[in-house]
């Protein structure tokens, strides 16, 4: 049984050897690989996709200290909003709770006007003390009495106050931070064009923030054998139209799958076989930030649909005096016949 086991493991092995061989010789040498992608060539280096599907890049850092790894700063500007207030919240709470322990601690004696009669009273008062403090609202009711109390009640608001310039300073990045609003497909595909097939995806601007000069470059990732090795070898795909001159309604990206392309003569298998990641880099000018913003995306071959075409997203209105795009359509596709068997 061991051998038998044995023996269909080799098969395989043999097997996906002979398909990445395979795979290198059906790739079309027209097609030349891109040596500047800055990612990683040996396979067995690499886990899973280069990037996520929101676009960044699949990465585990370890090695660095833990305030180093989280990059707290760049975290707060770009976790989304409900986290953000969440995490302003949580930091408030916990300070306040601190200090009302330190007042606590010092004794509630040194700590005029409390109205105190239970335990709760107690901390409920000196939580809300050190609230008014860290804000440096100070009502007046509650004081601090002796050097202790008031030293501490000192470093609390100072503490309030750098902490507010930094929140502060994070709203106004958050706000102004150049961002592209793009929302893309959650699928490519494989669709009839021209009497051949091409591969597409689309994407669409979500908010008023329109963008001009925009420009698209896609890199195709595959996994093939080169000298007894596997190897990510990367290839730029050619659009039919790589630039527009402003991103209003939705784009729809097409690369023509011709003799020029590295996926000429590649069917559904060869494809999954490559692993094939589609790599997706948009660039264009925001003229709301007057600033160049990018955006990023990924399809990996799971994420491909043979046989299928985009469903329309606009339509004119009414009375014909306005378009009207639909962003919840820009996922439908319907069913298409392929010119070629994929």
């Amino acid at each position: 049984m061991f051998h038998k086991a044995a023996k269909i493991g080799l098969y395989e092995l043999s097997s996906t050897k002979n398909t990445h061989k395979m795979l290198l010789k059906k790739l079309n040498k027209q097609a030349k690989t891109n040596e500047e992608t800055g990612l990683g060539t040996n396979t067995s280096l690499i886990g899973g996709r280069f990037f996520r599907k929101n676009g960044m890049p699949n990465i585990e850092i370890k090695g660095l200290p833990i305030w180093r790894r989280l990059n707290i700063y760049h975290s707060l500007l770009s976790m989304p909003i409900w986290k953000f207030l969440a995490s302003i919240l949580l930091f408030f709470v916990l300070i306040n709770l601190i200090f009302a322990s330190l007042y606590i601690w010092i004794g509630i004696d040194h700590l005029g006007g409390m109205v105190v009669e239970t335990e709760s009273d107690k901390w409920g008062e000196a939580f809300f003390f050190s609230a008014q403090t860290f804000t440096t609202v100070g009502y007046g009711r509650i004081n601090p009495i002796g050097f202790a109390a008031s030293l501490t009640a000192s470093l609390e608001a100072l503490i309030g106050l750098m902490s507010f310039a930094l929140v502060t300073g994070l709203l106004y990045g958050r706000f102004a931070r150049p961002r592209a609003f793009i929302k893309y497909s959650k699928n490519a595909l494989f669709v009839p064009f021209k009497e051949g097939v091409a591969l597409m995806y689309r994407m669409v601007p979500f908010t008023k923030n329109y963008l001009v000069n925009v420009e698209v470059k896609i890199t195709l990732a595959l996994r093939v054998e080169e000298e007894g090795q596997l190897k990510n070898k990367f290839f730029d795909l050619p659009l039919e139209i790589a630039k527009a001159n402003t991103l209003t309604a939705n784009w729809t990206l097409v690369h023509v799958i011709n003799e020029k392309s590295p996926l000429f003569n590649f069917t559904k298998a060869d494809i999954d076989a490559a692993q094939a990641e589609m790599l997706v880099f948009v660039q264009g000018f925001d003229e709301s930030f007057s600033n160049t913003v990018i955006s990023r995306a990924s399809y990996s071959f799971e994420e491909f649909i043979y046989g299928a075409k985009f469903v329309p997203m606009f339509h004119p209105n009414e009375d014909n005096s306005s378009t009207v795009l639909h962003i919840e359509k820009l996922d439908d596709y319907i069913a298409a016949d392929l010119p070629i068997k994929m």
